[in-house]
Parts: structure tokens; C-alpha cells; sequence
């Protein structure tokens, strides 16, 4: 299919190699046009506007940070007044509730259909085409759409027409694993406070109780302390909390723990860490026990 691909960041790009991999006739555009340039080579045409991308394009996929500047994008730069009536618009990025509704009437005006299509998933998990792709839409447009992302995703679940749908999914997820990184990083605290390190804790019990995948990948990456560089950073995960926190009061649904989370990210962000990965939380909790960071990497007990 003819797909124009906005957003070349570290996920984007990886969506992209997959695109071309499969077959994919793709015009990409990227705010750093070097991103562009690199996946000539393997058969894109990097175009220098972003609306360039849409002309002509059957589907159009955008991977941007936020609700601002996707909107900027498709209304602002002229994306969506260049893609052909007809055309499918892809969103992959998390954006709000309240910013999927506004896309969906924008693009219908348009004669595109709009499909939120987050997905879950760190860049290496992109890479090898294993993403989870939650969809939300019209269904015919899905299924016209299905090749495309299979071309980059492992499992596809649609859960609704209404494109919205799907981004509280991932809302909801993001929510969980924030959740999780927190609950981890007060743990290992505990542990450490009492000569167990990190790693011994997580191990056992990514191993047993918590043998998931979040669990298991977050947890490597605490017990290492290997938070930079970032496969999803601070200031993202600040966002898609605040998020989850708009959506829940649209719709009275009280989030308390989600209230802690901000608020630990806003912690870490101060600090000046707001490149380092989003599991850098869990740091918070050894820092306010006066536990040493080096704690986490030693192994007295073999």
C-alpha cells in the first residue's frame, strides 16, 4: 500500500524499517530530516513538508509526542487537507480522549476515516515487529488497514467504532505499568533496607509471583539501574499520566494512585532526570529511605 509515515523518533522509525520490510510503498517526513534520509536506503522517499507525506498516500500513520502537535500537524501544517478523500488516517501516538474525538470529526469532514491505533511496546519491541496494536474505528477501515499493521505488530485488538476506545486502552495501560515501576521501586526500597539487593528481589519474584513481561523487562532495568537512554522517558510518562487523569475525571472516575504517580514524576523531572527512562521511579523510593544507590548492584549473597 502507499502509506505516508510522519514521526521518525526512536518507535517511529522502527514502525517504519517494518513498513518497507513488508512490501510498502512509504513517503516519510520527520522534523529532523536526517531520520527521513536514513530509510532511503531501504526504499522510502523522504519528502521535505510534511504534507507531502499524505499526498497520494491510501494510509496515512502518525507517531508524534502529544495531543499539540499532532493537531498542529494535520490542521496547522496542511497534512490533513493534502491526504485524499478516501484515505485512512493512522494514529499510533497516545493522545487524549478529549483530541481523538476532536481528529475523528476533523478527518470525517475530510472524507477520512480516522482510526486511533496505539501501541504497546519499547522501541526493541517495534523493531522485530512484535508491537500490540489496540484499534479503534470504523471497521471497514480496519479492515483495509490490516495488512499495514500487520506488517508491524504481532496481535491486533480492535475494541470498538468509536477511535477514542482505543486510547484509553493504552491510557489505562500506561497507567498500570506506571503502577507497577512504582510498586517495584518501593520493594526493592524494602529489600535493600534489609541487605537484599535489587536484583535478588527481582529476580525471585519476576520469576514466580510477577513472571509478566512488564515485570520481567522493567525489573532488569531497575535491578541494572540502566535507565538512559531512554526507550520511553520521564516526561512522556508524566504525560500519558495526566492523561489518565483527564479521562478519569470526563468521566467521574476517580484515580488516587494515579495523583502519586504525577507527582513522583514531577519528582524525578525536577531532579533533572527527565531523559532518563520512565522506570527511573523506582529510584524515589531508595532515595527517601536513605538507601545507597549502589545497593542495587551489589551481590553479597551470590
Amino acid at each position: 500500500m502507499d502509506v505516508g509515515f510522519i514521526g521518525l523518533g526512536r518507535m517511529g522509525k522502527a514502525i517504519a524499517v517494518n513498513l518497507l520490510r513488508g512490501g510498502h510503498r512509504l513517503r516519510v517526513w520527520n522534523r529532523s530530516g536526517g531520520a527521513a534520509r536514513e530509510l532511503e536506503p531501504l526504499g522510502a522517499e523522504a519528502v521535505a513538508q510534511p504534507a507531502e507525506a499524505a499526498a497520494r498516500a491510501e494510509v496515512l500513520m502518525l507517531m508524534l509526542a502529544d495531543d499539540a502537535v499532532t493537531r498542529a500537524m494535520l490542521i496547522d501544517q496542511g497534512v490533513l487537507e493534502r491526504l485524499p478523500a478516501g484515505a485512512v488516517c493512522v494514529n499510533l501516538a497516545t493522545i487524549s480522549v478529549a483530541a481523538a474525538q476532536e481528529l475523528s470529526r476533523l478527518t470525517a469532514a475530510r472524507g477520512v476515516a480516522y482510526l486511533a491505533a496505539p501501541v504497546f511496546g519499547r522501541p526493541e519491541v517495534a523493531a522485530a515487529g512484535k508491537l500490540n496494536i489496540v484499534v479503534a474505528g470504523d471497521a471497514a477501515a480496519v479492515e483495509r488497514v490490516r495488512p499495514v499493521l500487520a506488517a508491524i505488530g504481532e496481535r491486533i485488538w480492535p475494541v470498538g467504532a468509536e477511535p477514542e476506545r482505543a486510547n484509553v486502552v493504552k491510557l489505562a495501560g500506561n497507567f498500570m505499568i506506571a503502577s507497577a515501576l512504582e510498586s517495584m521501586g518501593e520493594a526493592a526500597a524494602l529489600a535493600r533496607a534489609y541487605g537484599v539487593t535489587a536484583r535478588q528481589l527481582l529476580e525471585i519474584l519476576t520469576s514466580t509471583l510477577f513472571a509478566a513481561p512488564v515485570y520481567q523487562g522493567y525489573g532488569r532495568l531497575i535491578a541494572e539501574q540502566r535507565y538512559t537512554p531512554a526507550g520511553f522517558s520521564l516526561t512522556l510518562g508524566l504525560k500519558d499520566v495526566r492523561l489518565a487523569l483527564q479521562a478519569g475525571e470526563a468521566g467521574h472516575v476517580p484515580m488516587p494512585f494515579a495523583s502519586v504517580l504525577r507527582d513522583r514524576f514531577l519528582e524525578a523531572i525536577a531532579a533533572g532526570e527527565s531523559d532518563h527512562d520512565w522506570s527511573s521511579i523506582a529510584e524515589l523510593a531508595a532515595r527517601h529511605a536513605g538507601v545507597p544507590d549502589s545497593a542495587a548492584a551489589a551481590d553479597p549473597g551470590g
